[in-house]
């Protein structure tokens, strides 16, 4: 049995730092940041915080547009929208704020201080800079755009990271995904999934019908890689 919340994360003014928060009913477990796409927290994720939680994590699916002028969950169909509000998105900003995330998981009574990083998208360059900037233990990008724009970040990573991209992403070149890879190539604590065949948000059953091959062999990849800090 789990328990799920609506939970308010910090205030600043009128407005709210929210996210789905959903934990064990009993016990307590480690801490798990989840980071949506451009899209927000749709219901697939408060679903992923849900299965996480029947798995013993404390999982949070943080609201990280609660500072844009939309901050709820854009629509599928309304892709100029959801374009338009990450293209005005501070990742600075999100560092910071991914750092008031984590402290307040760590707060929580049910957390035992340990807490990993799971995003999507530009949420996966949230957990990227989680894990780089924020005291987090470990993180997973998934199709993480903009990595490339951190390189330094990349070599001096100091925890384990755990990377994924689709070979036929349509918005993140093969350039971008080698500049990376090079600069992680001497770092001991990245790991770099690649998938010849998957495009860009291959992992989102909710907007497409998904690169089943894919989602299966980064769902090993990803269970293994959390299975160390459970």
């Amino acid at each position: 049995m789990i328990q799920s919340e609506t939970a308010v994360i910090a205030t600043e003014g009128s407005r709210q730092f929210d996210g789905h928060f959903a934990r064990p009913q009993t016990g307590s477990g480690p801490g798990l940041l989840i980071f949506s796409e451009m899209w927000g927290v749709a219901e697939k994720k408060r679903e992923l915080a849900d299965d996480y939680a029947r798995r013993g994590w404390c999982a949070l699916a943080a609201n990280m547009f609660w500072r844009s002028e939309f901050t709820g969950v854009v629509p599928f169909d309304q892709a100029d929208k959801a374009w338009q509000r990450l293209q005005a998105f501070d990742f600075d900003q999100s560092a910071q704020d991914a750092r008031t995330a984590v402290d307040w998981l760590r707060r929580q009574p049910q957390c035992n201080g340990r807490i990993a990083a799971i995003g999507f998208c530009m949420g996966g360059r949230i957990a990227f800079l989680a894990a780089s900037r924020a005291g987090i233990d470990a993180a997973i990008g998934l199709y993480a755009l903009g990595i490339a724009e951190h390189l330094d970040e990349v070599r001096g990573m100091a925890v384990p990271l755990q990377l994924h991209y689709g070979l036929s992403d349509e918005h993140i070149p093969k350039a971008e995904i080698d500049t990376v890879a090079a600069a992680a190539a001497a770092n001991p604590n990245i790991e770099i999934q690649l998938y010849p065949d998957a495009g860009h948000g291959f992992f989102n059953r909710a907007r497409l019908p998904g690169d089943e091959k894919a989602i299966e062999a980064a769902t090993a990849h990803i269970d293994r890689f959390l299975g160390r800090f459970k």
